[in-house]
């Protein structure tokens, strides 16, 4: 896999292959019945800290749903939680991560959602590359990718300085931001049709995701999430048009007064 500057992880693939069409998955009790960023602290935590690194899980994880519970944005919450890993060795976490996937898959046999892997499968076998979308991180994301054969990861990705987090984020892939790296894999890939682009999600934070798809898909059973695919179901127009990719890629809303409509991308 290669990190980009960005939010990007790239997951190696043989050839120039052009994809049919993209489906985007959310993870977290999407693809997996879990929430993979409290999960892994706990682990990493416990693992080389034990009763004292049970300890700190258990503040942090207070502090972070305190915030959540009061109202606090969830793009904001998603920057504290990475603050936690401030001097952090990223290398480190990186094979603990590995480590946090193997035991899981080895312990629990749950770990995915039989639903949507088998969604995907499906997807991929039609000639689709598969898009994970998280505001969870490389070293969680990575061996999970790797293991459903999904080809990009679009990720909060914390940055580091000589080796270590520096406990800041360039943009949590949360809420909008979600909508923003969609958008700009989107505009990278001109031969694909947003129309025939899927995402899957559980939450109605995923919505900025699911707005940029002609077929988004609920997992779970928010009623908030049924409602909104209920409703794009009814519609005959697309969630997004090449006039928004096009004016996305200069900074511009589509709907914008001066926006003449005729900056259409080619979307066949």
């Amino acid at each position: 896999m290669t990190v980009m500057a960005d939010v990007r992880v790239e997951v190696p693939a043989g050839g120039g292959h052009r994809p049919a069409y993209l489906v985007f998955c959310d993870v977290d009790e999407t693809l997996i019945d879990r929430k993979s960023m409290f999960e892994f602290l706990r682990f990493q935590l416990v693992r080389r800290h034990g009763d004292a690194g049970e300890e700190r899980y258990r503040s942090i994880q207070g502090d972070l749903r305190g915030r959540a519970a009061s109202g606090t944005p969830r793009e904001v919450v998603n920057r504290q939680y990475y603050r936690s890993y401030a001097g952090e060795s990223a290398a480190e976490m990186t094979a603990l991560g590995r480590e946090w996937f193997s035991l899981a898959l080895a312990t629990d046999p749950g770990f995915f959602i039989a639903t949507t892997v088998a969604e995907l499968d499906r997807h991929r076998a039609a000639g689709a590359e598969i898009v994970l979308v998280s505001g969870s991180f490389p070293p969680c994301l990575e061996p999970i990718a790797a293991h459903i054969g999904a080809r990009h990861i679009l990720c909060t990705t914390p940055d580091v300085a000589d080796g270590r987090y520096t406990g800041e984020v360039p943009e949590p892939v949360i809420g909008e931001g979600k909508r923003a790296a969609v958008l700009r894999m989107l505009a990278e890939h001109p031969g694909v049709n947003p129309l025939d682009c899927y995402a899957y999600g559980d939450h109605p934070s995923d919505f900025p995701m699911l707005d940029c798809v002609g077929h988004p898909r609920l997992v779970g059973d928010d009623p908030a999430v049924r409602g909104y695919v209920d409703r794009r179901a009814r519609r005959a127009e697309a969630a997004v048009s090449g006039c928004a990719l096009a004016c996305w890629s200069m900074g511009r809303d589509e709907h914008c007064e001066d926006c003449s409509g005729q900056c259409a991308l080619p979307l066949s």
